[in-house]
């Protein structure tokens, strides 16, 4: 798989949002991810996102935007995952592992010591990708979109 920087509004990454929205509807019911989402939250220096092709197909995506310094954070230089989806077609090669890795890879050179994410809990096999990557259970509280939801999982990594 190659993976490429793309803007959030590419139209590749738009395909795919929209395959990763259905999967939620299908998935948790209703409208799906309702997280507000921002094009330049992704821009550096305040976040990256990349889209992974195989034979020129896009087939996969994820990115981090920095949270700021926010009371509750593990640091002030913490970044939130958004977006990490492989399309069905292509699960079960590990794609998202290399998508996870250059997330990690890409943040802490632009100086972030933390990741977060959420996560629900009918999402297996990413908690199983996250959590088999060193991503342990913290307090969604100070950034999470979906704290009080029950089945929303909060996890994240120190990179340091």
């Amino acid at each position: 798989m190659e993976l490429i920087p793309c803007p959030y509004g590419h139209p590749d990454v738009v395909a795919l949002t929209g395959e990763v929205q259905a999967h939620y509807r299908e998935l948790y019911g209703g409208p799906g991810d309702e997280s507000t989402v921002e094009a330049a939250d992704f821009e550096p220096p305040t976040g990256h996102f990349v889209v992974g092709y195989v034979d020129g197909e896009p087939v996969a995506m994820g990115g981090w935007r920095r949270l700021g310094d926010r009371p509750g954070l593990p640091s002030p230089n913490t970044a939130e995952i958004k977006r990490m989806y492989v399309a069905p077609s292509v699960r079960g090669r590990g794609l998202s592992r290399v998508v996870l890795t250059e997330l990690e890879t890409s943040a802490r050179a632009a100086g972030i010591d933390w990741l977060v994410l959420e996560t629900g809990q009918p999402q297996t096999s990413a908690i199983a990708l996250y959590r088999s990557s060193g991503y342990t259970d913290i307090d969604g509280t100070p950034y999470g979109h979906y704290v009080h939801h029950v089945n929303a999982i909060h996890l994240g990594k120190s990179l340091g």
